[in-house]
């Protein structure tokens, strides 16, 4: 028997509860693994909360991150013993997750653990980092230098976008960090290397088609009017990495900066992106953050903590990132 956060919904509403398992409850999987490690994120606060429509059936073991040890393997690229890392592939939604001591999983959506790193120190990145490290690219990629200017991160305090300040800033880049709480985290997002801080009011102003250009790339976990916003500041030829919605999906633009400036606005996805996207980001992920991330802020709870947490990250009350040990 093992321990497990489980939901089920009575009445329309999602109801989480810690219970012991057997393993021959467990979904169907090629890959049987101890798990040492999970992480919550923005989505596993609404699976866990139901404030949205994140998992697909019921019973289901949420947590979409996971860091642990292979027990048995039908699947010749893992051995029993290996390390390994889940992130994404519709876990902790239709398949169970991450929130439990054991997990049956399928071999194509697990990743060795990056050389050098242990087990809590990839949850710390998770899909967050993971997300953060593939909006970077997306930058580079679209030829944003650190020459090009500032690059703005909404949602600075967040999963990503706390990882994409501190990317950011060690591959030269100067991070410009939006938040809501100023006062409250303007001191930590500097530690993570973001140069300057700036409230989220500032982008909550009337939105005109073309505004002032102030930023040569960007990184928005908000969508909504916040992306708006920004992507009518973005300089000419400047690009937005745009892989959240905290604000909203929507998106109340125009054409303007796309025709006239030559924005790009790219799309990033991590929770299907291909197996050697995804290796070589962890990998640059391993290579680019400093020792000193790892020391900053991040909650490490137990399981029976959970569903605390997940309410307090639903309403934005949570800074740094959130560690489950199992």
């Amino acid at each position: 028997m093992f321990k497990a956060l489980i939901l089920n919904q009575q009445d329309k509403k999602t109801i989480a509860e810690i219970c012991q398992i057997d393993e021959s409850q467990l979904p169907e999987g090629e890959v049987l693994i101890d798990v040492d490690y999970s992480s919550l994120n923005y989505k596993d606060g609404l699976a866990i909360t139901g404030k949205g429509k994140v998992v697909r059936q019921f019973p289901m073991v949420p947590g979409i991150d996971l860091a642990g040890q292979v027990v048995e393997s039908k699947d010749a690229r893992y051995q029993a013993g290996d390390n390994v890392v889940l992130t994404g592939w519709g876990v902790g939604e239709g398949h169970w997750g991450g929130m439990a001591e054991k997990a049956n999983l399928q071999a194509d959506w697990l990743v060795p653990l990056p050389q050098g790193m242990t087990g809590k120190q990839a949850m710390m990145i998770g899909t967050a980092g993971l997300t953060a490290m593939l909006c970077v690219q997306a930058l580079v990629d679209a030829g944003i230098t650190p020459e090009s200017g500032e690059i703005l991160v909404t949602g600075a305090s967040g999963g990503v976008g706390s990882v994409a300040v501190t990317l950011l800033a060690q591959l030269g880049y100067r991070a410009v960090a939006v938040t809501g709480r100023v006062e409250e985290n303007g001191e930590l997002l500097k530690q993570l290397g973001a140069s300057r801080v700036i409230p989220r009011s500032e982008l909550e102003e009337p939105i005109r088609p073309l505004d002032k250009q102030l930023w040569a790339g960007a990184v928005d976990t908000a969508g909504s009017k916040i992306l708006a916003k920004v992507l009518s500041q973005i300089s000419y030829d400047g690009a937005v990495a745009a892989c959240g919605l905290a604000n909203g999906f929507d998106l109340p633009t125009t054409v303007m900066p796309f025709i006239l400036r030559g924005v790009k606005l790219l799309g990033v996805d991590s929770v299907s992106c291909p197996y050697a996207r995804r290796m070589a980001a962890w990998k640059r992920i391993a290579e680019i953050l400093p020792a000193s991330y790892y020391q900053q802020a991040c909650n490490e709870i137990e399981l029976e903590q959970a569903a605390e947490y997940a309410e307090a990250i639903t309403n934005g009350q949570v800074t740094g990132r959130i560690v489950i040990k199992l």
